[in-house]
């Protein structure tokens, strides 16, 4: 039965990864999610049903448009095994919850905004409503806890976001995106303070090694888009995150 539950969770991932890629295609266009048919991007060609079985359409495909003969973006088989893989390992590292289900569904956002931050430079602000109500849906799951549970999530919604937004004040847009300050403040909802911070610090080790690699191997400046970065330090305070809180606080 474990063995069967992870393969059903894998195959959920793969077709919420199927829709991120809609989402990555589309959002930055301003193009519609739900009215427009899904299409080939080179000849425009409206895919049927059986084109958009996520991950093995494009295996029995090898690769191509069954229309035009049109190579087909590696991304899309990358997005939706990611994501199902991504699932899978929430379940395995976090158990089975409905808190795992809905961190899911921020792990999937976080995929989303990381790629179109990396291309366009900047989060869509409808991602970054969608982890907040997912932050409120969780408090309201744990509604009877709140005595002792909500100023820890309420504090970090405005911890680092407000930290950020001084930043932002003081450099006058130039050292931080308001996206990211958003982005922070919605995770805040979801992870709490001291998760927060553990994101935030993350996601900023993440950001400064892999970016300066990323110049010094490629010998080229590069602007620092940090969604990706702050991705990755969001599910890392989301996998490993309270490891990281126990093991610093039994230091002193």
């Amino acid at each position: 039965m474990p063995n069967l539950l992870y393969i059903l969770i894998f195959l959920y991932g793969i077709v919420i990864g199927s829709f991120l890629n809609v989402v990555i295609l589309r959002v930055p266009e301003g193009e519609s999610l739900i009215t427009k048919r899904s299409h080939c991007t080179s000849c425009s060609h409206v895919l049927h049903w059986y084109d958009l079985f996520p991950l093995f359409s494009y295996i029995f495909l090898k690769g191509h448009c069954r229309y035009c003969g049109a190579k087909i973006s590696a991304q899309y088989p990358i997005i939706e095994a990611s994501n199902g893989i991504l699932w899978v390992l929430m379940f395995l590292i976090c158990g089975f919850s409905l808190d795992t289900v809905l961190g899911c569904f921020v792990v999937s956002a976080c995929l989303a905004l990381s790629v179109i931050d990396a291309r366009t430079h900047e989060i869509p602000v409808g991602i970054n409503i969608f982890i907040a109500v997912c932050g409120i849906a969780k408090l309201v799951l744990h509604v009877r806890e709140w005595p002792g549970y909500l100023p820890e999530y309420l504090f970090g919604a405005i911890s680092v976001s407000l930290l950020l937004l001084i930043i932002f004040l003081v450099s006058q847009g130039r050292a931080i995106g308001g996206g990211d300050i958003k982005l922070m403040a919605a995770a805040g909802l979801f992870l709490g303070l001291k998760l927060t911070i553990v994101a935030f610090l993350l996601g900023c080790l993440y950001g400064s090694v892999i970016h300066i690699a990323r110049m010094k191997i490629s010998k080229k400046d590069h602007v620092l888009a940090m969604g990706p970065y702050l991705s990755a330090g969001i599910l890392s305070a989301m996998w490993f995150g309270r490891w990281i809180v126990d093991w610093y606080l039994s230091l002193f």
